[in-house]
């Protein structure tokens, strides 16, 4: 067992106080001996989690909430009283009158995150381009690559014009369907240090070259720096906060601080000039009140853990999903205090894999039209559909789906026995 290894967080009290194991937690010790062969700490300088005698004494282990879209454990008045304000706004359905579109996908946050509240509902929504001279187009003149698939209608403003959804133009040659992320935990996931990213990154090269992820970097355009990406299928966006911007923008038509310039209507800029409300849509307001939301939003409750599921995270780890689903992170230093230096378990890297045939097709940034983040795995059980494009609807047929750097992984889990694949799906229906 190597020292500083965050996967140490599944053993310790979720109070974090003392170093102290509670029962209930004493029979992980056993898998997470095996867990830990596939989910050791990033190396020097990044930082990592001190050693295991003192792991309780700095560090504490974050539990899921006991019910889905409850906030954090141990936040202060002020901090639930935000994340209430949040919540608030993550249910407002806006209107015309508020800047929605003049095109857009959804007028609530809630309409895609809310199977369970913070989950996703599977909405599925429709990316686009063009293959030229082997590079990806994303055909901006067009409206691309994002389509939003219903406008406001008829309006005055200009004289009278109909604002409708956009489609992909029939010269794109690359179309990808997407299911909106789920919010669970995403506080946690930002407060995850880029150095600790990156170490994991540097670790996953050494250990387990065939399948090592590989970091997106990406502005962020708060500060112009370069950053990890980590949200989104493709990684592209940095921060929570740029997230939470970006989706008001690209997902409601809402402009705000960080992105001013409403979307031209399937690529025609003269539209706008029939767009009812020019001024900025939202003085930045929403955005931070939803981006308090989801960062005070407590990661997914565990199921049950039976002795099927404890030796099914064993065989999850001896099959090579934990190389890149990988088990626990460790969040730095944060404002917060629920979020400071916290271990946690999205059972995923948050860097983009070469997925073969499962890749959807769609370059973003330098993410590729093969590479996909690597999906986090709680809330697992919430989901009726799977994979990026929801094409699987059983943990079974997404596996097989799974190719590329997945390969490997798949065939290991083709080849299991009876007893082993039924203890691997019930670890995975606990998620």
């Amino acid at each position: 067992m190597a020292h500083g290894n965050p996967c140490l967080g599944d053993v310790m009290s979720p109070s974090g106080g003392g170093g102290t194991m509670q029962a209930s937690h004493v029979v992980h010790v056993l898998v997470l001996g095996i867990l830990l062969t596939a989910c050791a700490s990033p190396d020097a300088p990044v930082t990592s989690a001190p050693s295991p005698d003192s792991v309780g004494a700095e560090l504490a282990a974050v539990s899921g909430a006991p019910a889905f879209g409850e906030p954090l454990a141990n936040l202060t008045a002020d901090e639930l009283a935000r994340f209430g304000a949040g919540l608030k706004e993550f249910l407002t359905v806006e209107g015309v009158g508020e800047g929605l579109g003049p095109v857009f996908n959804e007028a609530s946050c809630a309409t895609c995150h809310n199977g369970p509240v913070g989950g996703t509902t599977g909405r599925k929504e429709t990316r686009f381009g063009r293959i030229v001279d082997g590079a990806f187009d994303p055909m901006s003149e067009f409206g691309g690559s994002l389509i939003q698939d219903q406008g406001i209608g008829l309006v005055s403003s200009g004289g009278d014009f109909t604002f409708v959804g956009e489609a992909a133009p029939s010269t794109a040659t690359v179309t990808a369907r997407r299911i909106t992320t789920q919010l669970f935990g995403l506080g946690l996931v930002d407060a995850v240090p880029d150095e600790y990213l990156l170490g994991l990154a540097r670790r996953e090269a050494a250990t387990s070259p065939t399948t090592a992820g590989t970091p997106h970097m990406v502005r962020e355009v708060r500060t112009g720096l370069t950053r990890v990406g980590r949200f989104g299928w493709k990684a592209q966006v940095p921060t929570l906060f740029q997230f939470s911007g970006d989706a008001y923008l690209n997902e409601m038509g809402i402009t705000n601080p960080e992105f001013p310039d409403e979307n031209c209507p399937q690529g025609d800029c003269t539209a706008l000039a029939h767009n009812p409300l020019t001024t900025l849509n939202d003085d930045g307001a929403g955005v931070v009140a939803f981006n308090d939301f989801m960062t005070m939003l407590a990661p997914p409750p565990r199921g049950p853990r039976s002795l099927q599921v404890i030796r099914g995270s064993g065989v999850f780890a001896r099959s090579g999903c934990a190389n890149c689903h990988t088990p626990v992170l460790v969040t730095g230093a944060s404002p917060i205090a629920a979020l400071s230096h916290k271990v946690f378990q999205p059972f995923s890297d948050f860097l983009l894999h070469d997925m073969g045939a499962l890749g959807d097709g769609i370059a973003q940034g330098a993410a590729t039209g093969r590479q996909m983040r690597t999906a986090p795995l709680w809330g697992l059980r919430t989901r009726s559909l799977l994979l990026h494009d929801g094409r699987a609807t059983t943990i079974v047929a997404a596996i097989k789906l799974h190719g590329g750097q997945a390969a490997t992984s798949r065939t290991r889990f083709m080849r299991l026995g009876l007893f082993d694949r039924f203890a691997l799906l019930s670890f995975l229906r606990s998620l």
